[in-house]
């Protein structure tokens, strides 16, 4: 299946630490987390990607037009300086790069990429801030059993907030950690058919209009995961996987 993957967001929460480079080449380990969420799909043989961008798409075309393998691979260096890779990251990958619109939003993102993805029956789709130790064939199987439109993957927040519970007048009857409460959350991981852009007009966002329309023909599913899932939204969120790469315990790591 082919993977759409939406990388033209503008990342304010982040642009701090990134500066002026677009939240997907901010780097964990040797890699981009953009790198990472490919990396996790071709682990799964999903290896076809159509990159939606907007804000600074110069910036990622130049990254791959300019891919180092050498970086994150084995390889011998002979005496005449030449390079022979043991292993290779993305020579059996083929990417293609959409200008999107730089204040697009997913949903029109979505649409602007339609021409690339047709003769695909079902393609997955994401953000390029998440990470996860998802078992995607599994998630596939039992979404597609289940004959519906569209999908996503449903976590628990991980956010530090707290979730307060008020009867009228204003008076606390509970306060909670809101990983704790019965909150749940899209973290992405689309699993789309042609039929999503039946539901989708021009200019709308994917997760309100077109997802309120799924939801009134019962056409929606969210499927539920409590292991591994975090989105890098802050400095804060970078640095916790940049120590987890570090230490050897990133558990989207599974290739």
């Amino acid at each position: 299946m082919k993977v759409v993957l939406f990388c033209g967001g503008l990342g304010t929460r982040i642009r701090d630490f990134a500066e002026n480079a677009p939240k997907p080449l901010v780097r964990i380990g040797y890699r981009p987390i953009l790198w990472h969420v490919m990396k996790y799909y071709a682990h799964f043989g999903h290896k076809d990607f159509i990159l939606c961008l907007g804000y600074r798409a110069d910036a990622i075309k130049d990254y791959f037009l300019h891919y180092d393998e050498a970086l994150s691979n084995d390889f011998v260096l002979d005496g005449g300086g030449g390079v022979e890779l043991l292993t290779s990251d993305i020579e059996d990958w083929r990417i293609t790069f959409v200008d999107t619109g730089v204040t697009s939003g997913i949903g029109e993102r979505l649409r602007r990429v339609r021409p690339h993805l047709e003769g695909e029956e079902v393609f997955l789709a994401n953000y390029s801030d998440g990470l996860t130790d998802l078992d995607l064939p599994t998630y596939v199987e039992s979404v597609r059993s289940q004959d519906r439109i569209a999908s996503f993957l449903c976590v628990r927040p991980t956010q530090t907030f707290h979730v307060v519970k008020d009867q009228d007048g204003g008076i606390v009857t509970n306060v909670e950690p809101v990983a704790e409460s019965d909150v749940w959350i899209n973290a992405g991981f689309f699993l789309f058919k042609q039929e999503i852009f039946d539901y989708i007009r021009e200019g709308e966002d994917l997760v309100l209009e077109p997802f309120e329309r799924l939801i009134g023909e019962r056409q929606l599913l969210a499927y539920k995961y409590t292991g591994f899932w975090t989105a890098m939204d802050t400095f804060k969120d970078r640095e916790r996987l940049e120590d987890l790469w570090s230490a050897g315990k990133a558990p989207w790591i599974m290739w």
